[in-house]
């Protein structure tokens, strides 16, 4: 079979050879076959390698840039907007917790996907903030709703007439950002909201994670993010942001919470 001389040449061959080689073999085969070949030059990679700990640090490696390569690919096959927020429906979950009218302010709005949902379907007015102009460009025009207006900016600066909000949304957002409790509290001061609703990812989703940190391979789902969480981590950084869950769900090896700033405490009334 063709997998078992590629067992015997993988050893000795320089790996430009290999690649071109590849490129060639790839157009000869179908998809079976060829996932036949990778494996085995992977497994005879592995087995090479002097340790356990070696051929996983390689295998890990290799799942890593798998996974960037499906990601691309899901955005491709969703036509411009990922697989996830279909197969894993996580907007409903934003959607069903705000009320008609309510003013939102989604932090970090990205594509604008979530947010044209939750101004769309939730009936709510929407402010979409993103630092990339890029990102807001492609909101303007993949996901534009009369209840919907997206701005480039940091939501910690917004103008004084933009007035307060009734809830601030954040999905995948707090896992880039360096001194989230301190952002946290400083959203909270400028936006005035009654609640927040909060998606981050779990470091505890798996037990390859955990793994990969430990052999020294990039463990995190995207290399910009500051942290990934456990339950415990989230609860601390809400704590200290001084915020209080009054719902939180794990769902896709996720975080799903409803939170809300903690009131200052009633003084006693002077006798």
């Amino acid at each position: 079979m063709i997998g078992e001389w590629v067992d015997r040449i993988f050893g000795w061959l320089p790996a430009p050879w290999i690649v071109a080689g590849m490129g060639r073999l790839g157009k000869r085969l179908d998809n079976d076959q060829l996932v036949d070949v990778l494996r085995r030059l992977a497994a005879a990679r592995a087995d090479s390698l002097p340790s356990g700990a070696e051929a996983l640090r390689f295998l890990l490696q290799l799942d890593g840039r798998l996974y960037a390569l499906q990601g691309r690919q899901a955005v491709r096959h969703g036509q411009g907007l990922h697989v996830k927020h279909r197969l894993m429906n996580y907007h409903d979950f934003f959607v069903a917790r705000l009320i008609p009218g309510e003013r939102v302010l989604d932090v970090g709005c990205g594509n604008g996907a979530l947010t044209c949902d939750m101004g769309a379907r939730g009936g709510c007015q929407v402010l979409g903030v993103e630092l990339e102009a890029a990102k807001i460009a492609d909101a303007r025009r993949d996901h534009a709703h009369p209840n919907v207006v997206y701005q480039v900016g940091d939501a910690t600066a917004l103008t004084d007439g933009q007035g307060a909000f009734d809830v601030v949304t954040l999905s995948n957002v707090l896992e880039h950002l360096q001194d989230r409790p301190a952002f946290l509290r400083r959203l909270v001061q400028q936006a005035t909201p009654s609640r927040l609703l909060i998606r981050v990812p779990l470091f505890d989703r798996e037990w390859r994670v955990p793994l990969k940190r430990e052999l020294g391979v990039e463990w995190r789902l995207d290399p910009t993010h500051e942290t990934e969480y456990t339950q415990e981590s989230f609860l601390a950084e809400m704590n200290e942001a001084g915020l209080t869950p009054t719902h939180l769900e794990i769902r896709w090896g996720e975080i799903w919470a409803e939170v809300r700033p903690d009131l200052p405490e009633r003084s006693e009334p002077a006798c």
